[in-house]
């Protein structure tokens, strides 16, 4: 699990402009997905915990009748507004806070909680606990990521991404102020135990091309490799990615399979 000395807030300090910009999103057919497996029909409140930059909210925004939106990160939820506002959402509340605080946070009833890639950040058994007593009856959890590493084979380019890393940050996988394993069991499993036992999961795949100024922006939106973790050499990290990204491959261009997984959880 993720070291206990890291406050959430400090996970993606200094991320939230390269995550707006260089982050691939979540393919669209999911939200169709789940707004029919679910039955969404543009009533009911939803709440997305983790949103970032609200990668899941802002698509969601268009499905039910409000969504609070609630991150730990003030400048996530500074970027998230912002796209809300170019995008003219208007449904949406923005909240600071974190999922250990979902007892107090004073929500109203839920027809959904949504979590893109931030489960394995919670203590997610308590969690789908507290969440029992918030989810109207028919509701569900849906966990929205890129799926399990090792589903998609690594594209050929990364490896030479991680050389970079490492020469900057050393082999262990950073994290805030402290190092990250990867929580024990699959969200399913924790789930299966949980009051929302019932559950179905569906995964969609597209492909994207960046250019290597995109591939090299994307690393700062990694809490292992994010301003935070590189400090003044920051610049020069991302100048030797692009660098060695072009020695890899001088067209410029790397495509990149992306999975969309949605795991739907709803009571028995």
């Amino acid at each position: 699990m993720a070291d206990t000395r890291n406050e959430p807030a400090e996970l993606f300090d200094g991320t939230a402009p390269y995550y707006a910009a260089y982050r691939p999103g979540y393919d669209e057919r999911m939200f169709t997905h789940v707004a029919e497996r679910i039955g969404l029909d543009g009533t009911g409140c939803a709440l997305d915990l983790g949103t970032g930059t609200g990668a899941v909210a802002l698509p969601l925004a268009c499905l039910v009748s409000s969504v609070i939106a609630v991150d730990p990160q003030p400048g996530m939820l500074a970027e998230a507004r912002a796209l809300a506002a170019a995008a003219s959402v208007t449904n949406i509340e923005w909240r600071l806070g974190e999922a250990a605080q979902l007892a107090s946070m004073d929500l109203p009833p839920l027809r959904l909680v949504t979590v893109g890639a931030a489960f394995h950040w919670m203590d997610r058994v308590a969690v789908a606990r507290d969440l029992d007593a918030l989810i109207d009856e028919g509701g569900a959890i849906v966990l929205a990521s890129g799926g399990p590493r090792g589903d998609i084979a690594p594209q050929p380019w990364s490896e030479v991404i991680r050389e970079v890393r490492v020469r900057y940050l050393g082999p262990e996988r950073r994290a805030g102020r402290g190092t990250y394993a990867h929580p024990a069991g699959r969200h399913q499993d924790v789930l299966a135990r949980s009051p929302f036992s019932r559950i179905e999961t569906a995964h969609w795949d597209r492909t994207i091309t960046r250019t290597a100024d995109e591939v090299a922006g994307l690393q700062l939106s990694y809490s292992y490799s994010s301003p935070r973790q590189l400090g003044p050499d920051t610049k020069a990290f991302v100048n030797d990615v692009r660098d060695a990204l072009l020695a890899f491959d001088p067209s410029g261009t790397f495509e990149q399979t992306i999975r969309t997984e949605a795991i739907i959880a709803r009571r028995p």
